[in-house]
């Protein structure tokens, strides 16, 4: 199914009309619509008064706390889209891998993934390892009525990252020892994990998501031909898995500037865009037939409101020609971000693309 045919009976038509959905499938917009990666999170104090002594993957799988944490900047900032409150090693949790998310560290993985031994501990994800997601989603699904909700999954080298380092990695110097020294090993974790992905993705769809985002983080890491040959394919099984519920693919990575071709070829309909790259630039690399996302460096919130407007404009003036564009970060909030410059970032730009 197309992006651009309604789901019949699978999405409110509110939902189906909002300006973000509009902007995803390149249709005429009332104003440029905007979310932010991380919008849900540590910028927010209520926020981190309902977390507070809660761990991070045990808040994940508390329906009722996912739904009050990704409704809240939808409440604060009015928001065209809610993303989903998760983490992208949430499906490996749920197939049994042992891991925990250190704070001031990140996702830490007690057993990394070595050998072709260690591809029998990824095992299929079920609906029912994730029973919390599809009633997370219900819910919200619910609460945000025409407001869209995005679900989202790591994306498959992202999630090898983590696992072959056994967490964050500067250099990834395991992964890419892996990719080059063993490439069959590694083009079989990979598919494994596109698997585990596109599962997690169709769960959050039928629950109720209008749309999903794959995270490739760390995918900048590579070079072109290495992405096409060892990254790409399962890149590409993820998209295609979830192509018949025709709902928007949205498909972001961290310094991927020389990879957003590559990146729109593997299946995306809006490609993400980081702060490196402007958005005309950004465009002809990609092609024609995408939307855009993005792309005010985060940082940029860290300054006078004037300097945030003006950078804002510059970002909207290159998005100008675009068949479609979403106003995001080009990467997420950052935790000691003012709440209130977001909530004023996003009247600007309603107001001054209004149509």
């Amino acid at each position: 199914m197309s992006v651009n045919e309604s789901p019949a009976g699978r999405q409110p038509t509110a939902t189906y009309d909002s300006p973000f959905m509009k902007a995803c499938r390149r249709e005429p917009v009332p104003h440029t619509p905007v979310w932010f990666m991380r919008q849900a999170g540590r910028s927010l104090p209520e926020y981190r008064k309902v977390r507070e002594g809660i761990p991070m993957l045990e808040s994940c799988m508390r329906p009722e706390l996912v739904t009050e944490i990704t409704l809240q900047p939808v409440r604060r900032h009015g928001v065209d889209a809610a993303i989903y409150f998760s983490d992208i090693v949430v499906p490996l949790k749920a197939i049994g891998l042992d891991l925990d998310i250190k704070p001031g560290v990140g996702p830490v993985v007690e057993e990394p993934i070595r050998t072709r031994a260690d591809l029998a501990r990824l095992r299929d994800l079920t609906p029912e390892d994730v029973s919390y997601v599809t009633e997370a989603i219900g819910l919200l699904t619910r609460e945000l009525g025409p407001t869209p909700l995005i679900g989202f999954a790591g994306a498959p080298f992202t999630l090898a990252s983590y696992l072959v380092e056994g967490g964050p990695s500067r250099t990834y110097e395991n992964a890419k020892a892996m990719m080059y020294g063993d490439p069959e090993l590694w083009a079989d974790l990979l598919d494994r994990l596109a698997d585990i992905t596109a599962a997690f993705l169709k769960v959050q769809i039928e629950a109720g998501a209008s749309a999903v985002q794959l995270f490739d983080s760390w995918v900048g890491a590579l070079a072109p031909a290495d992405y096409r040959r060892s990254v790409m394919p399962a890149s590409v099984k993820v998209f295609e898995a979830v192509a018949g519920y025709g709902v928007p693919r949205i498909h972001f990575g961290v310094g991927t500037g020389e990879l957003l071709g590559l990146m729109g070829e593997a299946g995306a309909d809006v490609v993400g865009v980081d702060w490196r790259v402007p958005l005309d630039e950004a465009a002809r690399r990609v092609g024609p037939g995408k939307a855009l996302q993005g792309n005010l460096d985060p940082t940029v919130l860290f300054a006078s409101t004037e300097a945030v407007e003006t950078k804002t404009r510059e970002v909207l003036e290159a998005a100008e020609g675009l068949e479609g564009h979403i106003f995001n970060l080009g990467h997420g909030v950052m935790p000691s971000t003012d709440p209130d410059a977001l909530t004023r970032l996003v009247d600007h730009v309603h107001a001054r693309t209004a149509r």
